[in-house]
Parts: structure tokens; C-alpha cells; sequence
């Protein structure tokens, strides 16, 4: 599944975020034709600006669209004169005069996909070998700190009378782990013997855990609408209890075997924070004894499972049907 749909619509909701935030179950076919002219505009207009993405949010009377470039000085103008011709052009097209336009600038354009397809198309458009430009594209990729990138071609390649794909991969690209954070880009190079498709995808590595983020934003939002303050809770702390079954002779937890005599190991008492479960009450920490290889394993084992405890507890479980 991962190697046919889109890397970006496939992850919709759990690592990715919609590109048109509003809700309208009146106007919603007018809505999305003003979304689709919204980014033909901006895309023909800004064509040199190196734009990768245009995000459009709506609310009850007012209209923002998000333009993410990496040449923010073209979008502007001089004076801000671009700016704001482009703005009175939105107005019109989506016919509410309360629009406001942010220019986002990207930091790293070479990790945006959306930035390498195009300046492997315009390559192209250029009679550039394709070769060479998808070869050089992954080295840029490559130096700027990515895990992966995976570049296809697909169309006459060459000039050639028969139409045929190639691609090239540096890296790890999986494009079916939900948790990677595959960036992709897809550009069309307009060639004097037809156009030519170029896709791309980045591997920048894994979001985790990428449930518990969404979780967390919803809950500082809730917490917002009820006039309570938006911060961040406080992790509660878990009291450490020895666990496991124990062979005879073994003694207490911490205590030292039958068969030696060692000194016993005081505990360690910490006291749990403020604003907590269980306020004012000390959490008592049993250190294992430190030559015995069974307490040192079961310890291992307590403090892995509590690690991954969170960790997992969110992520799709998947169960095979019975016949």
C-alpha cells in the first residue's frame, strides 16, 4: 500500500496535517473551487519564488493562506508592492476582502521535495541530462542531512520516441512505515517532445511517538476553551515496585543472597513532585544487588518496559481476520 499512494495522504492525520483547514457542509463545492484557483493562481504567478506548498485556513469571516517559499524576497516585492497585488487578486477570487496572506520562509530548501522536483524540471526544461540532474539532485539531498531520497523520472527521457521510467535511490526510504517522515514532491517539466513526470521522496527519519503530539494538542486546546491555563501537565511519576518471581533463597528485594554476606543496601527515598498523585508521600527506590546477574536482568527488563510503556500504547494494532 505504501508504494502506491501518496506518501503525504497516506500519513493524513497521524504524522501529516491537512493543507486546507476549514469546515463548510453548505458551501463546500464553492470552497473547493476557491482552494483549487487559489494555488493556480499563486503557483502561475510565482513561478520563480521556489514555492513548495500553499495551506489555506478559514474561519467564520476571515481567510489565510500560507505560502511557504524559499525566496520570501520575490513574493513580497519591493515595498511590499507583490504582496499586496496578490492579495487584492485573492480577495477577488474568493470574493471575502478580510484575506490575509503570510509569506513563510523555508530554512532548509534543500530537505523540501516540492524544491528539488522543480529544479530537477526546469533541468530538463533546459536539455539537461536527466541523469546528471537526478544524480546531482541526491547528492544535494544527501549533504544536506537526509536519511534517503528515492528520485523518479517518467516520461520521454531523452527525446525518445517511447516513453519509460527510471529512478535512482540513495538511503532508506520506507514508504510504508507510518511513523516516517517521508517528504514528498511531485513537478511536471514542460520538454519540447512532451512533458516529463519527476518525483521525489526524503526520508528526514521517524516522528515518535506520533499520536500522543495530536493528543496533547487537543488537550491544550480544551483546556483553552475552558479559560485554563494551556501549558503542558506534568509527567506523572511512576513508583518503582521490584517485580518478577524471585528463586527460593534469594531473600527480599536488595537483599544480598543466602550464600555471601554483604552489607545491606540502604534504600533510596525520593520524594515525589508537587501537583501530582500521591503528594507528600516519599517513593521508595530499591536498588538491586549489584553482583547478582538475575537482579540485574530483572531491572533491565523494568526499565525497558517502562520506557516503551508510552511509547506504544498508541500506535494501530493489527489483527489478522480469522476465517
Amino acid at each position: 500500500m505504501g508504494q502506491k499512494v501518496n506518501p503525504y495522504g497516506f500519513r493524513l492525520g497521524i504524522t501529516t496535517d491537512w493543507k486546507s483547514r476549514w469546515f463548510d457542509d453548505r458551501e463546500y463545492q464553492n470552497a473547493v473551487i476557491e482552494d483549487w484557483k487559489t494555488r493556480d493562481y499563486l503557483m502561475s504567478q510565482l513561478e520563480a519564488a521556489a514555492v513548495s506548498r500553499i495551506e489555506i485556513e478559514r474561519t467564520r469571516d476571515r481567510v489565510r493562506v500560507d505560502v511557504h517559499t524559499a525566496r520570501p524576497g520575490i513574493v513580497i516585492g519591493r515595498r511590499g508592492v507583490e504582496a499586496d497585488r496578490l492579495r487584492r487578486q485573492l480577495a477577488r477570487i474568493t470574493k471575502n476582502q478580510n484575506v490575509q496572506l503570510n509569506i513563510q520562509e523555508i530554512k532548509q530548501p534543500e530537505l523540501d521535495a516540492a524544491l528539488i522536483a522543480q529544479g530537477i524540471a526546469d533541468q530538463l526544461a533546459r536539455r539537461i541530462s536527466f541523469r546528471r540532474a537526478m544524480k546531482r539532485a541526491i547528492q544535494t539531498v544527501q549533504r544536506a542531512g537526509a536519511q534517503g531520497v528515492r528520485v523518479q523520472c517518467s516520461g520521454r527521457l531523452g527525446g525518445s520516441e517511447m516513453a519509460r521510467k527510471e529512478s535512482y535511490r540513495e538511503g532508506r526510504v520506507p514508504l510504508h512505515t507510518l511513523r516516517a517522515d517521508i517528504d514528498y514532491g511531485f513537478r511536471e517539466a514542460r520538454t519540447t517532445t512532451g512533458r516529463v513526470g519527476v518525483k521525489v521522496w526524503i526520508y528526514k527519519g521517524d516522528i515518535l511517538p506520533y499520536k500522543t503530539s495530536a493528543d496533547d494538542k487537543i488537550s491544550r486546546e480544551a483546556r483553552m476553551a475552558v479559560g485554563e491555563t494551556s501549558g503542558q501537565e506534568r509527567p506523572k511519576r511512576m513508583v518503582v515496585a521490584g517485580g518478577g518471581r524471585r528463586r527460593p533463597g534469594l531473600g527480599e528485594p536488595g537483599a544480598a543472597p543466602a550464600e555471601t554476606e554483604a552489607e545491606p543496601v540502604a534504600p533510596v527515598v525520593t520524594e515525589t513532585e508537587p501537583g501530582v498523585e500521591g503528594e507528600g508521600e516519599p517513593e521508595v527506590r530499591t536498588p538491586p544487588a549489584p553482583d547478582d546477574p538475575l537482579e540485574k536482568l530483572l531491572a533491565e527488563e523494568e526499565d525497558i518496559e517502562r520506557r516503551t510503556r508510552e511509547q506504544h500504547h498508541d500506535l494501530p494494532h493489527f489483527r489478522k481476520e480469522s476465517d
